[in-house]
């Protein structure tokens, strides 16, 4: 909120100090006829009407504060902006196979962890374009291109382990369906952020060579493996026992692999062994994809004299009546 004519605001400064002059001045004035001893009236209740005598003058005075704020003409902005180039448009690669289950970095588990990282990583992204795609033994789009970014949030917490209803590690397959997503987006820049604990073991696409066509059209893949490395905790639920956990490694883990895809797409391979590892990659990545963004800001300013003017002229109407009517003075 601003005030258009913010100076005529000093009057209410300079009227503050004659309100507290008038009102202290009729306290101390005295009556016009004098009495020896006023106790005969100590049980005599004032009228209604001598009790309210001071009610004009407040009306008055609160009539012509809200008039000059009405004439300081506040307004209340809506800031706008204008984006003048593309930003970059970014395929989020998601993991769902069981073995994401491992509770590599406790208390969440691969993929609690990697969603959490991939919501925090689009709120950052504020003029980009983001898709999901979400692959096991198969691989589809969970969310296409877009820059309404609570959509793609909504989408990857509607992800979860399974969604595909077959296990195993389709990579190819995945980078495939980012790459078909990506060809034809007017981006700046297009890259493609995958995240995966195992091996290329599905699929009838190649992870290379899917990496090799993504490179063909000018599209960057960043890979990050998420799998501490030794042993992990993965928990099964037994319909004897019910829920424990065993011990697995990280040796599904191909990163040999993954460096590969991520260097022939001029990409980088990163390895995700804890929280903090996790935390820092996605902020590596973030910092390394950036644009400047060419913008035009303007306000647009809404008047708000109205609230202030009308109960204005109310209150001093109220006073004009309350004077001349039911508070009148004889002379």
């Amino acid at each position: 909120m601003r005030f258009a004519n913010p100076e005529l605001l000093l009057i209410i400064v300079f009227l503050a100090p004659l309100i507290y002059w008038h009102f202290k001045r009729r306290q101390k004035k005295k009556t016009g006829i004098e009495y020896s001893d006023t106790g005969l009236f100590q049980g005599i209740k004032q009228p209604l009407k001598v009790q309210l005598k001071d009610v004009p003058k407040l009306l008055r005075y609160a009539a012509l504060v809200l008039l000059i704020i009405a004439f300081a003409r506040p307004q209340s902005g809506e800031k706008s902006e204008e984006i003048y180039n593309q930003g970059i448009d970014i395929m989020l690669v998601l993991d769902t196979s069981t073995s994401m289950r491992a509770l590599d970095f406790e208390p969440d588990n691969r993929f609690d962890m990697t969603k959490k990282l991939a919501k925090e990583f689009v709120k950052g992204r504020k003029y980009d374009r983001i898709g999901v795609v979400v692959f096991s033994a198969v691989a589809f789009t969970q969310c296409p291109l877009t820059s309404d970014h609570e959509a793609v949030l909504n989408f990857i917490d509607q992800s979860e382990i399974g969604m595909t209803q077959t296990d195993g590690t389709a990579i190819g397959s995945a980078i495939a369906t980012a790459v078909n997503r990506l060809k034809d987006s007017p981006g700046k820049s297009k890259v493609i952020i995958l995240i995966t604990d195992g091996r290329n073991n599905m699929g009838e696409i190649d992870p290379l060579t899917a990496a090799q066509a993504a490179a063909a059209l000018g599209i960057k893949i960043y890979t990050i493996g998420a799998a501490k490395k030794g042993e992990s905790l993965y928990p099964v639920d037994d319909p004897f026992f019910g829920r424990r956990y065993v011990k697995v490694n990280d040796q599904d883990l191909d990163e040999e692999a993954l460096l590969k895809i991520s260097d022939a797409t001029g990409g980088k391979y990163f390895h995700a062994t804890d929280r903090e590892t996790f935390i820092n990659i996605f902020k590596q990545i973030d910092l390394m994809e950036k644009v400047d963004i060419k913008s035009l800001q303007f306000t647009r300013y809404t008047e708000l004299y109205g609230y202030f003017l009308w109960p204005g002229f109310i209150l001093l109407i109220f006073e004009i009546v309350l004077s001349n009517v039911f508070l009148r003075k004889l002379p």
